[in-house]
């Protein structure tokens, strides 16, 4: 598995005083260096290896964010109140309830 398809970012840690490189699919890894570039490299590397290893082992290997598909269906629950305000909203506008949620959470 190409480890480049993996969701990378890369921060300032004030508590380190030195940049972290992140990988989203791997939460328990980090990396620290003092530019963000090595940040970058470092993690790359940490992933490579771990995924190396799980794949050696015989053990499940994360999927990339990048690659999932995703259905654009997902259960929301809210208050009572917020449903009855939503419901309003929608009315109001002429259209359904789903379309203004959608169109709400577009705006994030």
């Amino acid at each position: 598995m190409k480890v480049d398809k993996y969701t990378y970012r890369v921060s300032w840690s004030e508590e380190d005083e030195r940049h972290v490189g992140l990988c989203v699919e791997f939460p328990s890894l980090s990396w620290l260096a003092t530019t963000p570039e090595v940040a970058l490299k470092g993690i790359r590397k940490l992933v490579a290896d771990v995924v190396l290893d799980l794949g050696q082992e015989g053990e499940p290997v994360p999927e990339p964010l990048s690659a999932k598909i995703y259905s654009g269906k997902f259960m929301v629950r809210v208050p009572p109140e917020v449903h009855r305000q939503l419901a309003l909203e929608a009315t109001l506008q002429g259209v359904s309830l789903n379309r203004l949620a959608s169109a709400k959470l577009g705006r994030l």
